[in-house]
Formats: C-alpha cells, sequence, structure tokens
C-alpha cells in the first residue's frame, strides 16, 4: 500500500506501520509531499514521525481507532457490501431534520440512530441532517471541536457505522446531510500545525488563528478541505453537506474557498450521478452565497436563514435580548418580511450590530428553496443557558402555530430532533474533554457567558458532568403520551400537506402574499391557492380572507368555514390550513 503525506516543514519523515519503521521519500512529482510503500490491509495501524519527533497521526486519517491522538488506522473503503440501490435525493421539495448522534437515543451511536430512522419516514421528512462526527477528546459533544476530519468519531460507531445508517436510511428513502466543520478545528487533538500552515496569523476568528485559504501553502490546505468533503459524497454516499459558519472562512483570493468547493461537488455529482448539495450557514445574508458560479456567485444551493427563525421566536415568545432585538420591535411585521422577502436584515441598520447589515435577494432569481427555515436547531436551543426548547414555554397551540408557519413558509423546512413531539427534554451545551485544564477553562467560560446576561452561576449546567448529556437525550416514550402525541400528529399531517398540495413546495418567493395584525397577534397568507392562518394570541381572532369556495386541509382546532363576510374565525393559540380558489 502506498502511503503519503504534505510535510513542507520537515527535513525526514518517517512511517510508523504495524511496528515496522521506514524512512519515505520526497515526491519528485509534487513539492513537499513525502510518500514510500508498506504491507498494509484494512485495519493497520500507523502514524507518521517529521524530523525523528513523535509518532502523529495522518492529517488524512479514516480512521482513530483510540482517539485523535492514538495512531490511524487504514480504512478500506471498497470492503463495504451497499445494499441500497440509490441514485440520490435532491433539495428542492425536501425537508430536513437535524440530528445528534450521541443524544437522539441514550445509546448515543450510529447503530442505535439507524434502529430510529423508520420514525423519521413515518414523520414525512426527506432528509436527516447529521451533526458534526470528525473524532474529538472524550466520547460525548456536540462535534464542533472535531479534529481528523476524514474520520469518524470511535464511540459512534466508527467508518463503518457510518455506512450502515446511510445504507439504512437510502434504504427508507432518506437523503443524508452531514455538518462539516472548515472554519476551525478542535483545541485538543489537533496535530495539524506540526504537518504544514494549516492556520494563518493573516486572519483571526473567534477561534484563533484562522484556518489558511489564502497564504502562502494555502494551495494544499485548500486541496485538504476540499478532499475532505467530497470524501463523505463519494466514499460514505451522503447526499449534502452543511458548512458551518462560512462567515468565518477568511479568503481573500479572486476563487473564494467555497467557489472552489461548490465546483469540485458539481463535477462529482456530475460523475457520480446522483444530485449532491451544499448548504451553507451565514449571517452575512449576502445573497451572492447562494448564487450560481455563472452569475458571479459562489454556487451554494442554499443557506440557513436566521432572520425567519429569529422573526418567529420573538412574536413566539416576545424576548428581546442580543440579537432579539431588531426583530421584537414589530416581530408580525419582521416574520412578514422574511416570509416574502427571504431575509430581514436586507441592507437596513442592525441596532445589534451598531450598523447597517445585509443585502436585499432578488426573489425574481432566487428561488425559495434556496433558504432553510427553522423553528429550532442545535444553536437556537443550546446556546441557551439551560439548553430550554420552546416547548419548555409554549403551550401545544402555539407549538402547532411555529410547526405551521415553518412548514408551510416559502423555505425548506428544517426540523430540530424531536420538536415534532414537543420533546421534554433539554438540548444543553455539554463536553467531555479529557484535558483538564481545558475542561475547566470550558466550564468557567461558559459560566461567566451567562453570569453577564443576569445567569447564576450555579443556573448553568456543568457541560462537563455526564448528567448534562444525560438530560439532553430524547426520551423515546414521549411520542405515546399527550400533548406529545397530538403534536407529533399535526407535524405528520403537515409535511403530508406538503406532499399533497404543489403550491407548498412552490419555488417562487415572490408569490407569497402576507396580511396581519400586530395588536391582535394573528398572521396569514397565500401561496397559490393554499391559505394559512396563525393566532398567537389568547382570544378567538378574526381573519379576513374574502369570498370564494373555501376547504379546510388541516386545523389544529375545529374551524368553521367563513360566512358570507369571508371572515375566517380562528381560536386562541391555534392555526389552521386550507385552500380558497
Amino acid at each position: 500500500m502506498q502511503f503519503e503525506v504534505w510535510a513542507p516543514q520537515a527535513d525526514r519523515v518517517t512511517l510508523h506501520c504495524d511496528g515496522v519503521t521506514r524512512a519515505l521519500e520526497r515526491d519528485p512529482r509534487r513539492p513537499d509531499w513525502w510518500t514510500g510503500a508498506a504491507d498494509a490491509e484494512d485495519g493497520t495501524r500507523y502514524g507518521f514521525a517529521l524530523d525523528d519527533g513523535p509518532v502523529l497521526p495522518d492529517p488524512r486519517s479514516r480512521r482513530q481507532p483510540d482517539g485523535p491522538d492514538g495512531l490511524s488506522a487504514v480504512v478500506d473503503h471498497d470492503r463495504h457490501p451497499w445494499r441500497a440501490e440509490w441514485s440520490g435525493r435532491a433539495l428542492p421539495g425536501a425537508v430536513l431534520y437535524e440530528l445528534h448522534v450521541g443524544t437522539y437515543t441514550s445509546e448515543g451511536t450510529l447503530d442505535a440512530a439507524a434502529a430510529r430512522l423508520e420514525h423519521l419516514v413515518e414523520l414525512g421528512v426527506s432528509h436527516v441532517e447529521l451533526m458534526p462526527l470528525c473524532p474529538f477528546p472524550g466520547r460525548h459533544g456536540w462535534g464542533y471541536e472535531g479534529v481528523s476530519l476524514w474520520a469518524v468519531h470511535e464511540p459512534y460507531g466508527g467508518p463503518e457505522a457510518l455506512k450502515r445508517f446511510v445504507d439504512r436510511a437510502h434504504e427508507l428513502g432518506l437523503g443524508v446531510v452531514l455538518d462539516v466543520v472548515h472554519n476551525h478545528l478542535g483545541p485538543s487533538g489537533n496535530y495539524l500545525p506540526a504537518f504544514g500552515p494549516y492556520f494563518t496569523e493573516t486572519h483571526h476568528t473567534p477561534w484563533g488563528a484562522a484556518v489558511n485559504l489564502d497564504a502562502p501553502g494555502s494551495d494544499e490546505v485548500r486541496a485538504y478541505l476540499v478532499g475532505s468533503a467530497l470524501a463523505w459524497l463519494r466514499d460514505y454516499r451522503i447526499d449534502g453537506l452543511r458548512l458551518d459558519a462560512v462567515h468565518a472562512l477568511c479568503d481573500t483570493r479572486a476563487c473564494h474557498f467555497l467557489e472552489e468547493l461548490s465546483a469540485a461537488v458539481a463535477a462529482l455529482a456530475a460523475e457520480s450521478g446522483r444530485p449532491l448539495f451544499l448548504v451553507g450557514e451565514s449571517d452575512l445574508n449576502d445573497p451572492r452565497l447562494i448564487t450560481a458560479r455563472a452569475e458571479h456567485g459562489l454556487g451554494l444551493d442554499a443557506q440557513w436563514n436566521d432572520d425567519f427563525h429569529h422573526a418567529l421566536h420573538t412574536a413566539l415568545t416576545g424576548e428581546s435580548q442580543g440579537y432579539y432585538a431588531d426583530f421584537a420591535r414589530d416581530p408580525f411585521t419582521a416574520l412578514a418580511k422574511t416570509l416574502t422577502g427571504g431575509y430581514f436584515h436586507d441592507g437596513a441598520y442592525s441596532s445589534f450590530r451598531g450598523r447597517h447589515h445585509g443585502r436585499p435577494l432578488d426573489r425574481a432569481r432566487v428561488a425559495g428553496h434556496r433558504l432553510l427555515g427553522y423553528t429550532q436547531t442545535h444553536d437556537q436551543v443550546g446556546n441557551r443557558a439551560q439548553g430550554d426548547r420552546l416547548s419548555a414555554s409554549l403551550s401545544p397551540g402555539l407549538l402547532a402555530c411555529a410547526a405551521t408557519l415553518t412548514l408551510t413558509a416559502p423555505f425548506t423546512p428544517m426540523l430540530f430532533m424531536g420538536e415534532e413531539w414537543a420533546a421534554g427534554t433539554p438540548w444543553q451545551f455539554f463536553t467531555d474533554h479529557t484535558d483538564p485544564e481545558l475542561a475547566e477553562a470550558v466550564r468557567r467560560g461558559r459560566r461567566r457567558e451567562f453570569a453577564a446576561h443576569g445567569w447564576a452561576e450555579e443556573d448553568v449546567p456543568d457541560p462537563q458532568d455526564p448528567a448534562t448529556r444525560d438530560r439532553s437525550c430524547l426520551d423515546w416514550s414521549e411520542p405515546e403520551r399527550e400533548p406529545h402525541a397530538r403534536v407529533l400528529a399535526w407535524y405528520r399531517r403537515l409535511t403530508a400537506l406538503r406532499r399533497e398540495q404543489p403550491d407548498l413546495t412552490d419555488p417562487d418567493l415572490a408569490d407569497t402574499k402576507v396580511a396581519y395584525d400586530e395588536e391582535a397577534r394573528w398572521l396569514a397568507f397565500r401561496r397559490g391557492d393554499v391559505r394559512v392562518a396563525v393566532n398567537l394570541g389568547k382570544e378567538s381572532a378574526a381573519i379576513p380572507l374574502g369570498t370564494g369556495r373555501v376547504e379546510v386541509l388541516a386545523a389544529w382546532d375545529p374551524v368553521a368555514t367563513p360566512g358570507a363576510d369571508g371572515v375566517l374565525r380562528v381560536p386562541g393559540e391555534s392555526c389552521v390550513v386550507l385552500t380558497q380558489s
């Protein structure tokens, strides 16, 4: 087997493979690459030593059986007996479901999660989006401090378990999306700087020195990240990637890294005959992110739309702290603006940022499915001091209203695991750092952050306490009980409506028409022949629909069709979907 590694800073590189040491030679075709052959097969342990230093894991390691600090292991991807015949599932018309492997079940493994996939089929989603899977120290964590960007966290089951998960999902007709992190690596177990200039002091991010996308040596760093992305899509048959915090990718080159990545993914899609897509997380509100490369954009297929979440959250809860301040002044106005224009911050002044922010979307050119809309996400729940979900403070009726707006809006809907049954479990921030100093720093930092917002230290869960993770695991007995069962039935009805009513997957943003009453707390909108009405107030609301033949498709509480006056009367904290022609 041929081994290779990029190590421009080394004068000597040795391969330690299955107890045998041998010197690698410089590759005459590729500057700063070292290469050599050794007997190896699937599972063989190996590592590289630079200039007689310690043996380090391979930067392109496909498996870390003993964690980020251990030796790498060879993975023969051709050994897996794929079962499912799969031609792919594209993003338009999709409903995504964000899932954290470590808390989706109490076992916290990919195999245990795969055993629960029938639930998602019955729910009516089309794709499951896995939070990051790259190895990190310890057993439990969110995954955003991963290292070894080509490998799968061993406590989740490693590479073979991910293949079994994807295979089972595809057998059930579900696409699989993977959350990947290119903007930083975790603080522990990251050996990339020993090998080369993977990071640069030219730019700084909230995590320190930036990933090197534009300084000397960045050609190979970009190739490393692109290669990792393509490996997930090719070797594991993943259908799409969610790119974490792309606004933190510092790149001044004429061809932005995201453009390079999107071109490479498009080429792989053409080669494989499967639709593959990229979804970016960005707070820039810059339409160029989701504009085609041929039109001088970066070519991503979609982006998370926090503006929709923030507007909906403030309308539901009345919260106004932090970044909610801009939306809380007139939440129904903000919600109406996002439903019709995509962005709320489209060049207007942002009080939270103290400056103007964003740029308008061209609704004639940007399809609605290119924006992901959601009521809850891992960020919006887990980054609260106590990880409380909306179900901790809102009535089932208001939760139904939130689901209705999310699943009938002109965006690609995304659900966060457990929200479909109003899960009573929190989803808190938890870590399992093996470095005591790092663990204490994270613990103190978390408490200090929330103390600044008025929380008592003792009320902020200790992220290192195993009980914090355990509390965050879903309780799978809940969906059988009320009020959870009723909420779950409502979600299932809404996803069914998306399949039954073509107007609900129409990509035309400009076709959405909204009416609302801020004081009475109701909002209604039209998409083709479909009408959606939500009443967030406690009292019954009279919503003028006008004349026409009306058919109620779904209602949280019983409603009568409008009389001759064309007024729909919706009970308090309730919602209805109907057609009018």
